[in-house]
């Protein structure tokens, strides 16, 4: 197993790597304005770490990756197993060997622009006793839909899935929907995507490359979306709005994300567990 988390980690990092190239080349394509770029190496108390990556440029306004490798002992209480895994597999490790193993990648991208989408993609590799299994997805999510967006993405995003299992697009679709929705507004976060936990087919190698087919999704798909919306105008009226519907976003990490809990909930690095939110929100 250690073979196969020195793999998951080495992905993450090369895939850090090649979004930090592409939005840096993105902004130096369509902007004058040389981004600030940020990195911080943490530690977490208790086991393992990170290198999170913020960007502040005048097409991206904030946009994180964060790669994390964290290890330990299991809480004693049940929240943090939620936290992790929320589905009957939690309940499998209880009470036995509770030492824990995880690694991913995070990207958020919060846009200048508002007729370009904000993107969240997320995949990790979670070991916990014998347990092991892989989970993440990538979302959209617009302050202006776009149906020519809309079909890009999912439709790719379908045929991509296809490639690996026909089930995956409309189950791990229909799981996204779900998810990402706040209860209290009774709306959606985006126009959806895919989501996806308890990935343990039986053949690591399948789900592997799975996992690492949703990063490089990314990679490939979302430089079109922004690259085709840079130039649309936009007045401060619509900037407003946008701003507004960033308060929905926020609302969603602190109030249901798993993520945000679970680093938390691990003594994670505050700055990188809050590195997906907007830099300017307003509500009203």
């Amino acid at each position: 197993m250690k073979a196969k988390q020195k793999r998951a980690v080495d992905w993450f990092k090369t895939l850090q790597n090649q979004l930090l190239s592409e939005f840096i080349s993105i902004e130096k394509q369509f902007s004058s304005f040389i981004p600030q770029v940020d990195h911080k190496h943490w530690e977490r108390p208790g086991g393992g770490g990170g290198h999170s990556i913020v960007i502040y440029g005048k097409v991206f306004e904030k946009a994180g990756i964060n790669v994390s490798e964290v290890y330990g002992d299991m809480e004693q209480n049940h929240e943090l197993s939620h936290a992790v895994n929320p589905s009957e597999l939690s309940n499998t490790f209880i009470g036995k060997d509770k030492k824990f193993w995880a690694s991913g990648i995070s990207v958020v991208a919060h846009m200048c622009s508002p007729f370009v989408p904000a993107v969240h993609m997320n995949t990790r590799f979670i070991c916990i006793s014998d347990k092991n299994w892989f989970g993440g997805g990538i979302d959209l999510t617009p302050t202006y839909e776009n149906k020519k967006d809309q079909e890009l993405f999912h439709s790719n995003l379908r045929e991509m899935c296809d490639q690996y299992d026909k089930s995956y697009y409309q189950k791990f679709k229909q799981q996204c929907d779900e998810y990402f929705f706040l209860h209290h507004r009774k709306e959606p976060r985006g126009i959806g995507g895919i989501f996806y936990d308890n990935i343990n087919s039986g053949n690591w190698e399948a789900d592997f490359q799975y996992t690492q087919a949703v990063g490089k999704f990314l990679l490939d798909i979302y430089p079109i979306i922004v690259k085709r919306n840079l130039h649309t105008p936009w007045t401060a009226e619509e900037r407003e709005y946008q701003l507004v519907k960033r308060g929905r976003y926020v609302e969603f990490n602190l109030i249901y994300d798993r993520g945000t809990r679970f680093g938390l909930l691990t003594n994670g690095n505050s700055d990188a567990i809050m590195m997906s939110m907007p830099p300017i929100v307003k509500w009203k």
